[in-house]
């Protein structure tokens, strides 16, 4: 029966994707009425071979000099044709490597920006406790896959289907269906509508790239609410998580930022600033994660212990130094590719520049979360060394491309500052219990991130940024222009994205904005979808699960093996009475531990080991009759295949009371 329903599963996703095909490809169907274009209707590029030509180069260049007969017109001629088609061979020879560059760049960056995956993992495995290990390592490996599928499927598609050309990738005009409303004689972008399951014309060069790489940011969104809700969130509740936010949260927010919607259209459409701006995703990828991280930590409620009953906290400690230490340097390695990256170009030349803003702020955040617990809790705390150095990297993630090295210091600091106050203000006073901080490092420290872009840019970068034009008239005024100007007044220069303190407070009424916008929607609608489940499903684990710990209930296998199961192998001498695998007990008695009273697991198992140890006395009865039976020692627990119970259980209590020297060890039978 089993075998039919996998089939009829499997039959379902087949009929599934040919009506997806059909439904969601953007080809032209029969019925479809037809429209006139102006010009060629873009096509998709799945090979690659038509993508990047001279067009790409910039200007041609300048045809040289000929050297030739001038009295020979042919001569003249014909050198001017060879001339003319050579350079533009080569015209298209440089434009297709220029977007070339820019594609090994972005897929090189996306790879990095994976590679976070693990970081997260270490990093919130390591601040909670070894009973739960197995089950936070699979939450940070199944979130990859799962949020992976429901973003090829409509996340993608919804967050950049209106994105339109995408000139640093090929320059096709094929995502280009945004849905959108029209308020005060302006058109407000809500989402994207083209590019379901990268079928039809999102079957692209360029679009596989960008999906690969927004593919990830959206994974490093949807991985912090698993550290806000480890140790005690049941395993399929997560999975239901995993696709929603990939499907529905991340993308509707990414769209209005990044995919051409109404908060990226606040500077063309209204003249504040350059619109939302968030370069690699200070609001987009972190603030998302932070305050669907603290919806769901409200929802779920706090771990067992964390709080007394007049409201004290009690520390539940970090396991694992070194695992959350080293995750923090993989994530902040990774970070090189998450804002670097973000440029979308190997060829655009501000990349150093974020990157040593990124490396800054991080180096900031870190140092001044050091200094602070040192100074007031007397203690250097490594946990918040790590956690300054993630709030800095975050807070830099939206300005990393528009601010000085200088401002970028300034941003980490108050980053490694306002980390600590927060964990301890989301903890004592909201009382709401976050293992790793994840509220205060990515949604805290991401709204801060935004705030100080629209503080600290200084217009050096981000000329035309979504289509808002600023420039700086020779007064040293700024005046915005609904359109790129053709002819610049004297002294006038076009600025790039600025802030407050560099003479355009628009901007950062437009990053305030956006930040409204964040909240308004990402907060209720993961608050009321942790709630239909916490009503149809629940999200918690049981008190006796948590209190036991989530490995074995809810993955089936412990995260630490504490002792060897096997025990030790006996050389030549004992080599005849060496226990083999018994899947299948060899007399057909059935499975029976010993239980060992009296003697510490790990005593116990120096006190066996040492017994296995090769000898030139042959081995003693007792040894004999344990031995030739039994498979695993675990813990203080003996597992056996076959034998009489009583019998053996009387020659392993003689022989450990004999091996202690007397100690009352006392050892009983369990089926």
């Amino acid at each position: 029966m089993k075998r039919w329903k996998f089939l009829l599963i499997v039959a379902g996703l087949f009929v599934y994707y040919q009506a997806g095909t059909y439904l969601w490809s953007d080809e032209p169907r029969a019925a479809d009425a037809p429209v006139a274009e102006a010009k060629p209707e873009a096509k998709p590029d799945p090979s690659g071979a038509a993508t990047g030509d001279k067009t790409f180069l910039g200007d041609d260049p300048k045809l040289p000099k000929l050297d030739v007969d001038a009295k020979n017109p042919d001569k003249i001629a014909d050198a001017a044709n060879k001339t003319i088609a050579y350079v533009e061979m080569v015209s298209d020879m440089v434009g297709k490597n220029r977007i070339a560059i820019n594609f090994v760049w972005v897929l090189i960056t996306g790879y990095l920006v994976m590679f976070m995956q693990a970081g997260f993992a270490l990093v919130e495995t390591g601040l909670t406790r070894a009973k739960n290990v197995a089950h936070t390592m699979a939450m940070n490996f199944m979130v990859y896959a799962v949020g992976m599928l429901g973003f090829w499927v409509c996340g993608f598609a919804l967050m950049f289907g209106g994105l339109g050309p995408i000139a640093t990738l090929g320059g096709g005009d094929l995502l280009n269906k945004e849905f959108s409303v029209s308020l005060l004689g302006k058109d407000f972008g809500l989402f994207g509508h083209s590019g379901f399951f990268l079928q039809g014309k999102a079957f692209d060069v360029g679009i596989m790239a960008l999906f690969l790489f927004q593919m990830v940011f959206m994974d490093t969104t949807a991985t912090i609410p698993t550290g806000a809700m480890a140790e005690r969130w049941k395993f399929l509740p997560f999975v239901i998580y995993a696709f929603f936010v990939s499907m529905v949260i991340y993308p509707i927010y990414g769209n209005w930022v990044w995919g051409g919607g109404w908060l990226a259209k606040l500077g063309a459409n209204f003249g504040l600033g350059h619109g939302h701006v968030d370069f690699a995703g200070s609001s987009v990828v972190h603030m998302v994660g932070g305050v669907t991280a603290l919806a769901g930590a409200i929802i779920i409620g706090a771990r067992l212990g964390k709080y007394n009953k007049d409201g004290t906290v009690n520390a539940l400690p970090a396991h694992n130094v070194p695992m959350y230490m080293l995750g923090t340097f993989i994530l902040a390695f990774g970070w090189f590719g998450f804002n670097p990256g973000s440029t979308l170009a190997g060829t655009d030349l501000n990349i150093a520049r974020c990157a040593v803003n990124t490396m800054l702020a991080s180096a900031a955040g870190a140092f001044a979360s050091m200094v602070y617990m040192w100074v007031v809790f007397k203690k250097p705390d490594p946990s918040f060394m790590c956690n300054g150095m993630l709030a800095g990297l975050v807070a830099i993630t939206a300005p990393c491309a528009f601010v000085t090295p200088m401002a970028s210091v300034v941003i980490g600091l108050v980053a490694g500052v306002l980390v600590i106050w927060s964990c301890f203000f989301v903890e004592r006073v909201l009382k709401i219990d976050d293992p790793v901080g994840a509220v205060s490092v990515h949604g805290l420290n991401g709204l801060w991130g935004i705030v100080a872009l629209g503080l600290f840019a200084d217009g050096t970068y981000g000329q035309g940024w979504n289509g808002s034009f600023w420039y700086k008239l020779a007064d040293g005024t700024l005046q915005w222009y609904p359109e790129k100007l053709k002819d610049i007044p004297a002294g006038a220069i076009e600025q790039g994205v600025t802030g407050l303190l560099y003479g355009n407070p628009s901007q950062l009424f437009a990053e305030l904005i956006g930040i409204a916008a964040n909240i308004l929607w990402v907060f209720p609608v993961a608050l009321a979808f942790f709630w239909v489940v916490e009503k149809l499903i629940g999200n918690r684990v049981s008190a006796a699960v948590e209190l036991q710990g989530l490995d074995i209930p809810e993955m089936g296998v412990p995260g630490y093996i504490e002792d060897d199961p096997k025990s030790p192998e006996l050389p030549v001498l004992h080599g005849s009475v060496e226990p083999r695998a018994a899947m299948i007990p060899p007399d057909g008695t059935s499975h029976y531990s010993l239980v060992v009273d009296g003697l510490e697991p790990a005593n116990l198992a120096t006190v066996w080991s040492r017994l296995c140890q090769p000898s030139d006395s042959r081995p003693s009865p007792e040894f004999l009759a344990v031995y030739r039976n039994m498979t695993t020692l675990q813990g203080n627990r003996f597992r056996l295949r076959s034998g009489e119970p009583k019998q053996i259980r009387q020659s392993l209590e003689k022989l450990l009371q004999d091996s202690t020297h007397g100690t009352p060890v006392r050892v009983h039978v369990e089926n």
